[in-house]
């Protein structure tokens, strides 16, 4: 089989690609959050000056979940009319209508509902945690959660935060013992220390160096030893490594792709 591995796509899609593949499969964050991203990244800025969070407005919002609904779409359609393409959420755009609806009643406008519009997508397929057989291939499909190691890599002394990681981790660690004997483990992170180190130079000063790998990813390849691991989040990070007889790929971002011929 001839799989065309996309990584994080944030709106934009591979040119000239093959057209001899079977099959696509996407590491998570589809769309583009521009917006999203400046709003964040600004805000940990913001509070290290001591200075109010950055102040939104339902124009801002309406413009921020438009800019995500739309750079989606258009990346699930354009890999779903050549083959069966199958994704992971990652961690920009992932959220459900009922939080879309939440916002809408916030700030007293109309917005996209992400979810239901790509389940409408013919020949495409968002796996959210689970196994699927795909020819001869099993593959696990391991959407992003707010991994415990991220906090403790950032320092993070937020309360809330570091439950939220705890109870996430948990449930990614035992998603994973569910994936026995798989060929490919999709996983939007990548395993902690292999291909995960942030040299972005654009990137928060505090972040750089710092790594944003999963250990327990990790500790699954190394235990499970599947034969190949695709993943992106860390977008630096492209390329390919061994972690004993596992092929870790990381695809890239913003169009990056790998062609990989598995037997």
């Amino acid at each position: 089989m001839r799989v065309l591995v996309v990584g994080d796509p944030h709106g934009k899609v591979a040119k000239k690609i093959p057209r001899d593949i079977d099959l696509v499969l996407i590491t998570g964050d589809l769309g583009k959050a521009d917006l999203a991203r400046k709003r964040f990244f600004g805000d940990i800025e913001r509070k290290k000056k001591g200075l109010p969070e950055f102040e939104e407005t339902s124009d801002f919002v309406k413009k921020m979940w438009g800019e995500i609904y739309d750079s989606t779409m258009k990346v699930v359609k354009y890999y779903s009319k050549i083959v069966p393409t199958y994704s992971i959420l990652g961690n920009v755009g992932t959220a459900t209508d009922y939080e879309i609806k939440k916002e809408e009643e916030k700030w007293g406008i109309k917005l996209p509902r992400l979810r239901s519009e790509m389940k409408k997508i013919k020949n495409f397929h968002i796996v959210r945690n689970g196994i699927r057989k795909i020819d001869n291939l099993r593959i696990g499909f391991l959407e992003y959660f707010y991994d415990v190691c991220e906090t403790k890599e950032f320092g993070e002394k937020d309360i809330k935060n570091l439950k939220r990681a705890k109870k996430e981790t948990a449930r990614a660690k035992r998603i994973l013992n569910w994936f026995d004997k798989i060929d490919i483990l999709v996983s939007h992170q990548p395993p902690y220390g292999i291909l995960d180190k942030i040299t972005w130079k654009k990137a928060p000063k505090s972040r750089l160096g710092k790594r944003l790998g999963s250990k327990i990813v990790l500790d699954y390849v190394k235990k499970k030893q599947p034969k190949y691991v695709f993943c992106g989040h860390v977008h630096e990070g492209r390329g390919k490594k061994k972690v004993g007889k596992t092929v870790v790929v990381n695809a890239g971002a913003d169009g990056d792709y790998f062609i990989v011929d598995i037997k």
